[in-house]
């Protein structure tokens, strides 16, 4: 169990800001290490050396029986839910390119928003939908999809969208009882025996560049998910879903600087909607003063 953590949209926005970071490194170190390596393999790495990353934030917790959870089966069901989307992301990578599969991947604030009202009894005001509708905006103006057929990449990514929505929201409610390193703790184990058997199938051992990339993912794979966690202790999951649009425009500026992908005009007004909306979502507005004659 944990203490009730205070709503605080700031520390929300801080937790979400690195996120964001290890997100955007991540995708880079993802598709060098999918040059050489099964994306079976990268996942049980990213799983292991994850633990051994984690080790001293459970140590600092209390050591693993402070790891136990009354809540095991809902975090085994995140977790078969969250490995199949974040295969399917993996293969994508290598099927679409980087940008486009982040912007289709944005879908996913939509469900995530549609099943935290239904399963979790979140409300939806207009302002939470208007960024909704100004970082789906963005994204299009960023991603400018053309007419015609939809591949095998684009479909794995839509799939993967409403994967990672459905994880977000059994992420909201394992967090209202569950410490964020037990969430991600419980992630780990899980992910490395639902991953052990097909990563042994196709092993193989990486070169010593692959191993930089693989440990890079393994680092960002775990502590970006530590710090979606505690951002999700601190707000609701309509308030810090569409913080992550943000990604887009910062996987465009690493596409620019690592893959010499050029940012043009419609990407920086992609990228003027996506903070609008987000804006709209970490400020609060000053409420109108009733007077003492006002009903309640």
């Amino acid at each position: 169990m944990r203490a009730n953590t205070p709503p605080s949209i700031p520390h929300a926005a801080a937790w979400m800001a690195s996120w964001l970071t290890l997100m955007v490194v991540i995708a880079v170190a993802g598709r060098e290490a999918t040059r050489e390596l099964s994306v079976f393999q990268i996942m049980l790495m990213r799983s292991v050396l994850g633990m051994a990353l984690l080790w001293p934030l459970v140590h600092a917790a209390g050591g693993l029986s402070a790891m136990r959870t009354p809540r095991l089966p809902q975090h085994a069901a995140r977790n078969v839910v969250h490995y199949a989307a974040q295969y399917g992301w993996f293969v994508a990578l290598t099927l679409i390119p980087l940008a486009q599969l982040v912007s289709i991947e944005f879908t996913m604030p939509i469900w995530s928003a549609v099943l935290a009202v239904f399963f979790l009894g979140e409300r939806m005001n207009g302002r939470k939908w208007l960024a909704v509708v100004l970082g789906l905006v963005g994204v299009a103006v960023i991603v400018r999809p053309s007419a015609g057929t939809v591949d095998a990449g684009q479909l794995i990514a839509l799939a993967c969208a409403f994967g990672f929505a459905i994880s977000v929201v059994l992420v909201k409610s394992l967090t209202q009882t569950e410490a964020a390193i037990t969430v991600i703790f419980w992630m780990l184990v899980i992910q490395s025996a639902i991953g052990l058997v097909p990563a042994l199938l196709v092993w193989q051992w990486p070169s010593a560049q692959t191993w930089g990339w693989v440990l890079v993912v393994a680092f960002c794979g775990t502590y970006s998910h530590y710090c979606f966690a505690r951002a999700m202790q601190h707000a609701d999951t309509t308030v810090v879903v569409p913080m992550d649009f943000l990604r887009v425009p910062l996987t465009a500026l690493a596409g620019w600087l690592v893959y010499s992908e050029q940012v043009d005009l419609l990407t920086g007004l992609g990228v003027l909607l996506i903070l609008t909306g987000n804006a709209l979502n970490l400020f609060r507005w000053p409420q109108r003063q009733r007077s003492v004659g006002d009903g309640s």
